[in-house]
């Protein structure tokens, strides 16, 4: 397969930097034991978990190996001691460990399709579980096609999906079937991971178009807070690579999957880490991909 291409209509509309938009700060931040996190304004904040993402592993892997919540909250001992606080109450309700991935901008994404897939490696009923998996990603070439994307525009991207998904109850050609190790490996690998992310981005943006009536008083540009088309929003902050996600994007990816994804917030502002429910899966009880923000940043939380 070929380097993963942007669709054509959103190449146009993507500038020369694919990473996101930092929203502006108002002033330098400067953090002490004693900053009181909640006076600090949403940019600062971006910056501020920036610092901690820069800081401590600049070249880390797209989905990084499986560590233990203590590696994350060494990177905050010396902030604020509500980050401290809010990953202990974590560790408190089961979440011991954590995959951290790249802070490229794709991270939701990324996060969101490596935690998926392990939820298909972990299911009692494996043959069921991706039997259902794939038929309901094989049925969204409808949702594509309706949203006016080509099918050869999509059909590899998702094919890079319903590969790794295959991969778990059948042997790839190397003879071997998937596991943990090998769909970390699958996803450390930048051809493999960027096509299953541009797929979802595809897949996302394509839900937003097709039920305008239901999105559209929630797209505004990030940044300039201004009302915009589907369609312009989708191109500008959906399927360009690099642009954060935020609820929006959520809760049409997971409705299109028809998945539940539960994201704790982690932003030093209180003792506790509050969460938020995407309910989505045709069955509500099914159990949740569980993911960890951070301001402009995504991870993969791992239940115990």
């Amino acid at each position: 397969m070929t380097e993963p291409q942007q669709p054509a209509e959103s190449r146009d509309a993507q500038n020369d930097d694919s990473r996101s938009e930092a929203p502006t700060s108002t002033a330098p931040v400067q953090i002490t034991p004693e900053t009181d996190i909640s006076t600090l304004s949403a940019a600062q904040l971006y910056d501020l978990n920036q610092e901690f993402l820069n800081d401590s592993v600049p070249t880390r892997p797209l989905v990084d190996t499986l560590v233990p919540m203590s590696v994350l909250r060494e990177e905050y001992e010396n902030g604020s001691g509500l980050f401290l606080q809010q990953i202990d109450e974590l560790v408190e309700k089961g979440f011991k460990s954590i995959h951290r991935t790249r802070g490229d901008g794709d991270c939701f994404y990324r996060s969101l399709a490596f935690a998926y897939v392990s939820q298909l490696l972990a299911s009692p009923d494996q043959a069921m579980s991706i039997a259902t998996s794939l038929s309901l990603i094989e049925s969204t070439s409808d949702l594509l096609d309706m949203a006016g994307f080509q099918k050869m525009v999509y059909e590899d991207f998702m094919e890079s999906l319903t590969d790794i998904i295959k991969n778990v109850v059948g042997p790839d050609a190397s003879g071997k079937k998937l596991d943990q190790e090998t769909l970390l490996t699958k996803f450390q690998d930048a051809e493999t991971s960027n096509y299953v992310v541009v797929y979802l981005r595809l897949l996302t943006s394509a839900q937003i178009r097709a039920d305008p009536d239901t999105y559209s008083p929630f797209l505004f540009h990030p940044e300039a807070g201004v009302e915009l088309e589907p369609r312009e929003f989708c191109e500008a902050f959906v399927e360009a690579t690099g642009r954060e996600a935020d609820h929006v994007q959520i809760t049409a990816l997971s409705r299109a999957l028809q998945t539940n994804v539960k994201i704790a917030y982690l932003d030093g502002r209180s003792e506790k880490a509050e969460f938020v429910d995407f309910t989505n899966a045709v069955e509500p009880e099914m159990a949740p991909i569980h993911l960890l923000y951070r301001p402009g940043h995504y991870d993969i939380l791992v239940p115990a």
